[in-house]
């Protein structure tokens, strides 16, 4: 417990020190996600772990909490509901799951060059990261959707600036 709130308390200081509007005024996405995030280790409904929680009663108490975000404009939310009798196989067939889906990205070296960072949760795969050709993001969601036991997918990639 002292490691974990040492850990909070390091990441909020950081936070602190860093900008957390853009340059139009805006809160950034991540500053909002991030104190979403530190609002829902605080509350004893969430304990949200890798984008799974145990009960639907869980998920929802996540939405309320970040619908009460300063900054926050819509709410997404995928976490995704896992018993926690299942949650290690779950983890496990995730784990793996999410490493073939990036050895499948892996091996076209414009996606490679990309840093595409991938996340399965519940076989629902979220692929992360900063893009310079639109076309790629199509490219690195079909590779994905190709792979087996992959049931939905997330493209979060955004077109580098």
């Amino acid at each position: 417990m002292r490691r974990s709130l040492l850990a909070l308390t390091a990441i909020a200081t950081a936070l602190a020190l860093s900008p957390a509007t853009s340059g139009a005024g805006e809160m950034k996405d991540s500053w909002v996600t991030t104190k979403a995030k530190m609002a829902m280790v605080k509350d004893d409904r969430v304990k949200a772990r890798r984008g799974k929680v145990a009960t639907v009663d869980e998920k929802t108490a996540a939405e309320e909490i970040a619908r009460g975000i300063d900054g926050a404009t819509s709410i997404s939310n995928a976490l995704q509901v896992v018993p926690d009798d299942l949650r290690p196989s779950v983890d496990a067939k995730d784990e793996e799951l999410a490493k073939t889906v990036k050895a499948r990205l892996d091996k076209e070296d414009r996606l490679k060059e990309a840093g595409i960072q991938v996340r399965a949760d519940n076989s629902v795969v979220t692929l992360i990261g900063k893009i310079a050709d639109p076309k790629l993001k199509a490219r690195a969601a079909d590779l994905t959707r190709g792979v087996p036991g992959v049931k939905a997918v997330r493209n979060e990639l955004a077109q580098k600036s």
